[in-house]
C-alpha cells in the first residue's frame, strides 16, 4: 500500500469530494496519512462524519506542500541530497557531464559530507548557473551506435 512517489495533484478531480478512504486509495498511501493532512491544515467541507474534501481543496494543499518543499539553487550552488540544503561545492569546482548535446549534469563534491552533488543544466543556461564556479568538461560517452569498431559478436568481421 505504500507508494515511493509523493501524492499527484493533477490526479485529483476538482468538483468532486473526497472521503478520507477514497483519497488513501486514489494515491496508495494510508488513510493515517490523510488524517494527518486534514490535521495539519487540509480544509475539510464540514467538521462531520465522515469527513469529505473538496477536490479543490485538496489539490490545492498538495500543490502548497510541493511548494514549501523545493529549494531552489542560486548561482554557483548544488543541492546536497544529504544535508538537504543547498551548497557551494569544496573548491568552488564541478565537472559538466553532458547527457544530451543540449543538456548535462553538474557535479560536485559536497565541502561538508564529502558526497557527491549534482545540478542539471542545459548548456545554453550555463553561464547563469555558473556564478564564481570553475567548470571543467567532460566528453560523453559514446553510444553503441557510434562506434567505429565491429563487435566481436559481429558476422561482419
Amino acid at each position: 500500500m505504500r507508494t515511493r512517489q509523493r501524492p499527484n495533484p493533477q490526479r485529483v478531480k476538482i468538483n468532486r469530494n473526497y472521503s478520507v478512504e477514497e483519497i488513501a486509495c486514489l494515491f496508495g498511501i494510508h488513510k493515517n496519512t490523510v488524517r494527518a493532512w486534514l490535521k495539519s491544515g487540509l480544509d475539510p467541507i464540514d467538521h462531520r462524519r465522515p469527513a469529505l474534501i473538496l477536490g479543490a481543496a485538496l489539490a490545492d494543499f498538495l500543490r502548497a506542500k510541493r511548494k514549501q518543499r523545493k529549494h531552489p539553487c542560486q548561482a554557483g550552488e548544488m543541492y546536497c541530497v544529504r544535508c538537504r540544503t543547498a551548497k557551494r561545492p569544496a573548491g568552488d569546482m564541478a565537472e559538466y557531464h553532458p547527457i544530451t548535446d543540449k543538456l548535462g549534469n553538474l557535479i560536485g563534491i559536497c565541502p561538508d559530507c564529502d558526497s557527491m552533488i549534482f545540478r542539471r543544466a542545459s548548456l545554453a543556461k550555463l553561464p547563469d548557473v555558473r556564478g564564481l564556479l570553475e567548470i571543467t568538461f567532460t566528453e560523453a560517452k559514446r553510444q553503441v551506435n557510434e562506434s567505429f569498431k565491429t563487435t566481436v559478436n559481429s558476422d561482419f568481421a
